[in-house]
């Protein structure tokens, strides 16, 4: 069953998707902020169910406090791609208050090569469904310029901003 719910956060109100496992736990599907490219809409026969998102919607009040680091949840391993999935895990090896490049990580997932498996790794960064849960904001280009954030390169400034990475 899918489920949905709205969270307000500091990014604007957050759709987040999930479907309920066994017990009741939910994995994490998706997390869309506002104006985000290819951002999840709400689909008919979807349940509005905000008590299941409870501990996510936790999870990013703390993160936006300040007060967490790293995300301790299900997540749907099962979207993507292999490359997709490949690149989303590098995306999560990511620290706290640090950047990465579109060519280091290309590097990380084996794709590395000119221009088109950093190409490659930024179409697969710009699909990343798990806006700020799985942080592609802290992947920057080679100059150390904010390219590309599905959500906004003023959002991308904003959470870089939130960890420490921008003064």
């Amino acid at each position: 069953m899918t489920v949905y719910a709205y969270v307000d956060g500091p990014l604007g109100e957050m759709l987040l998707v999930g479907r309920l496992a066994p017990g009741g736990r939910v994995v994490l599907r998706s997390l869309s902020l506002p104006g985000q490219k290819g951002a999840v809409a709400v689909e008919d026969g979807w349940t509005l169910a905000p008590g299941a998102f409870e501990e996510v919607a936790g999870q990013l009040r703390e993160y936006f406090a300040g007060e967490r680091e790293r995300f301790e949840l299900s997540v749907d391993g099962d979207a993507g791609t292999e490359f997709q999935r490949r690149v989303w895990r590098a995306l999560e090896e990511v620290p706290y208050g640090s950047t990465v490049s579109y060519g280091e990580i290309a590097r990380r997932v084996g794709s590395a090569g000119a221009g088109a498996g950093v190409r490659a790794v930024g179409t697969a960064i710009g699909r990343n469904p798990l806006l700020v849960v799985r942080p592609c904001h802290r992947v920057i280009g080679a100059d150390g310029a904010l390219r590309g954030y599905a959500a906004g390169i003023e959002r991308k400034e904003r959470l870089l901003g939130l960890e420490g990475v921008l003064v």
